[in-house]
């Protein structure tokens, strides 16, 4: 059977918010949509077809990391990630490139060479380069590859910030040339300039010569203020190609995700649902939930008595509150899965009230609640 190439269509718009349609190889994703983060080629606390199940149609999986463990060899010996980890889905794996700033601290940038870094498991030296970071994403056997950017740390110095954005622009071209033609795999360009709308323009307008499949937003939830983010979508959203997919990288609460959607961003991840699932906090419809505060431990009430996936509803907060107080794993799994199931909720009412013409009241709705 001939494998599907990779396209996107947007098919309604509601202002600047839109439903679209991805179509890989590997199955179709509607946006905007929010893919879970499966950075060690899993989805920490769940099984694989229970993330299917709440309805993601994508993962994110982390370049560095597998570099690292297991190593790209490995996993190519097995048939690629998507065997390695039972998964049928689509998957996206990000460059590396944040990893390599937020993870070691011994970093040496070469503009020639890449990445010069230390692991932070043990001490191993690494050189991550454009070409390098996209011959590990072929071989994982990625569905969107991520070009070799370098993600500068939040700062108003804005020559520092223009000199990390020209050398991701260089070093995006040399990723393009690297990924070479595949129709039926993605490689997407990212956006770099910091808090500065000039810069991000130029660093848009020097990608899109390039003709990249989508087009992501990255160097942001890396320590600005929702508004400032907010501010960066305002300059440049408007100029991304209307026929490509728009990715925020990194992002995020689901109040972030909101106000990037009414922006007209199609694509998020974070690491949030599942991180803070393992650390108590749920969230829900009313508003977020510390499930180990002591004033749930007579609340027999279940986190979404509307939730019928998994049977999810069956366990009470007092019932919560007691696996978190006495760090069981069970406490983990349940309320992962939940947030998971919470944020592919929210991804579909998204997109039905953009379908019907009422995101703006969805938006104002729900955008200081959750």
């Amino acid at each position: 059977m001939a494998l599907k190439p990779f396209t996107f269509n947007v098919l309604k718009t509601d202002k600047s918010a839109r439903v679209g349609l991805i179509e890989t190889s590997r199955g179709n994703i509607n946006t905007p949509a929010f893919m879970p983060v499966g950075t060690q080629a899993t989805v920490k606390a769940t099984f694989i077809d229970d993330i299917v199940k709440t309805g993601s149609e994508i993962i994110l999986s982390n370049t560095y990391h597998l570099m690292i463990r297991p190593g790209v060899e490995r996993i190519i010996a097995a048939g690629g990630l998507h065997k390695f980890m039972n998964c049928s889905m689509p998957i996206l794996t990000d460059s590396g490139g944040f990893q390599v700033m937020s993870l070691s601290k011994l970093t040496k940038i070469d503009k020639e060479k890449g990445a010069i870094f230390n692991s932070h498991i043990d001490g191993k030296k690494f050189i991550l380069s454009p070409e390098e970071s996209i011959r590990i994403q072929k071989g994982l056997g990625s569905d969107i590859v991520m070009v070799l950017d370098e993600c500068p740390k939040n700062t108003k110095d804005k020559s520092l910030i223009k000199t990390s954005m020209t050398l991701s622009t260089y070093w995006a071209e040399r990723s393009k040339k690297a990924f070479g033609s595949n129709p039926h795999k993605a490689l997407f360009g990212i956006v770099q300039g910091g808090l500065f709308n000039d810069l991000r323009r130029e660093s848009l307008k020097n990608l899109e010569k390039l003709n990249f499949d989508g087009y992501a937003v990255g160097g942001l939830a890396v320590g600005e203020t929702q508004t400032e983010m907010f501010d960066v979508l305002n300059g440049i959203t408007d100029l991304m190609p209307i026929n490509k997919p728009r990715y925020l990288m990194g992002v995020g609460t689901p109040s972030d995700i909101l106000g990037a959607v009414k922006r007209g961003i199609d694509m998020f991840d974070c690491v949030m649902p599942s991180r803070s699932g393992r650390t108590g906090l749920v969230f829900t419809w009313d508003g977020r939930i510390n499930i180990r505060n002591s004033k749930f431990q007579n609340d027999n009430t279940p986190l979404d008595k509307n939730c019928d996936k998994f049977n999810l509803n069956k366990y009470s907060k007092n019932y919560l509150n007691h696996l978190f107080n006495t760090n069981e794993i069970l406490a983990s799994m349940i309320l992962t899965l939940h947030n998971i199931n919470f944020y592919q909720e929210l991804m579909q009412s998204i997109r039905d009230s953009i379908k019907k013409g009422t995101f703006l009241e969805f938006h104002d709705r729900y955008i200081d609640i959750l």
